[in-house]
């Protein structure tokens, strides 16, 4: 009876023994599980701060090009200024004399920088630079976006075995054999192209630098300078701006004008327009230029009256107007258009997920336990965006791939 006592007493200890295997097996499977699931959240997570990192440098690229298109129209502008000087079209003296030394001496300035046309050219140092950041905007980063948003899924899995392989040395890293489900990283993100949000977004960006602002001033003499309209006075306009075009590519234009009133028996008082420096930075293939101008403006007026020559050519005010047309016109024949892809296309978070968007998925295994049994375990983790701290604005920030705060965490609610 004891013996019998002692067999019944010993299976149930092994029994016991064995299904505390099984419990120790799974523990260790769900441990093991849940660390790799985790770590394949924050590949995520990393791919979407690298992303947005990526993204931020675009932007980073369009601005410099945006300098660069303008320091390419202010080197037009002061090789043609250069020019102007040298021929005294109008003479130095009496730009001086009539709007002051400051003005006068700008336009002496003008003497260096002769020859600074070449630079404006496609094939100048600025035209080289700005072919250097589109290459690499449309190109390596473009390539960089595709492939860190293609390759996550492969990448995510690679760092579940990675974990997994550390968590069991003992068995080889084919034993690991995921099962992902319910992944919404195809839902998330999206190749977007710039629209007219984006390119508002974009000029709003260049408008903290001064540099890319209107270059707009009008100078006028003090004294009256015909009794017909006492209230006119010589002008000088200075008129320039940096901008997109409807396709997305940078322009920047500039003139400087010197508007001599004068006035006859026809037509009465009006100005005679001399243009003292001009630049017009279209992209190839871009739109036309803005403001008046024509196409076909003589170099000077030795053959026609210039007044009699805009009635008959053109629709420009000679009292009212306030910009250059003259000058336009000479920018646009003589204009430097430079290659571009215009605003590249980008990854974002998208449309439609809203203020909760977030990317998850479940990974299921199997692995040999104790016993010969199959053991079987779920996980799921997710990648959230969530602001290190509150917006200025106290506004509440969608979720986007422009800031990189994107962070892992397990989802037991996605896997029951």
């Amino acid at each position: 009876m004891g013996m019998l006592l002692a067999a019944v007493l010993a299976l149930a200890w092994l029994r016991y023994f064995a299904t505390g295997q099984v419990i120790a097996g799974k523990a260790r499977l769900v441990h093991g599980l849940d660390a790799a699931a985790y770590s394949g959240a924050l590949v995520q997570a990393r791919t979407l701060n690298l992303l947005s990192y990526v993204n931020r440098a675009q932007l980073a690229h369009q601005l410099a090009m945006a300098h660069l298109v303008t320091l390419g129209s202010w080197a037009h502008f002061g090789g043609t200024q250069a020019e102007r000087l040298m021929r005294a079209n109008p003479p130095a003296h009496l730009i001086g004399m009539l709007f002051g030394a400051d003005h006068g001496r700008a336009y002496l300035a003008a003497a260096g920088a002769v020859g600074l046309t070449a630079q404006a050219g496609p094939d100048g140092g600025l035209g080289r630079a700005w072919t250097a950041h589109d290459t690499f905007v449309h190109g390596h980063l473009r390539d960089l976006s595709r492939a860190l948003a293609q390759g996550l899924p492969d990448a995510r899995v690679a760092a579940m075995q990675a974990v997994l392989s550390a968590h069991y040395p003992e068995l080889p890293i084919a034993s690991f054999d995921l099962k992902v489900t319910a992944d919404d990283w195809d839902r998330l993100v999206r190749t977007r192209r710039p629209d007219a949000s984006f390119q508002a977004f974009m000029r709003r960006l260049a408008g903290f630098y001064a540099f890319l602002g209107p270059r707009n001033h009008t100078a006028r003499n003090i004294w009256a300078v015909d009794a017909r309209c006492p209230g006119l006075r010589h002008e000088l306009r200075r008129r320039g701006a940096t901008d997109l075009d409807a396709g997305g590519r940078w322009q920047s234009g500039d003139t400087e004008s010197f508007h001599g009133l004068r006035s006859n028996r026809w037509i009465g008082c009006y100005y005679r327009e001399y243009p003292m420096g001009w630049a017009w930075m279209p992209m190839a293939g871009g739109e036309a230029a803005p403001g008046d101008y024509v196409e076909d403006a003589p170099e000077n007026f030795s053959e026609q009256d210039f007044w009699r020559w805009v009635q008959a050519s053109t629709q420009w005010d000679l009292v009212g107007g306030q910009a250059n047309p003259l000058g336009n016109s000479y920018a646009v024949r003589d204009r430097q258009a430079w290659a571009s892809g215009g605003l590249a296309a980008y990854e974002d978070v998208a449309a439609g997920m809203g203020a909760e968007a977030v990317s998850g998925f479940v990974v299921e295994l199997a692995l040999p336990g104790p016993e010969g049994q199959l053991l079987h375990a779920r996980s799921a983790a997710e990648t959230h965006f969530v602001r290190p701290a509150q917006r200025p604005d106290g506004l509440h920030e969608t979720p986007n791939l422009f800031h990189p705060y994107w962070h892992a965490r397990l989802a037991p609610g996605l896997a029951p």
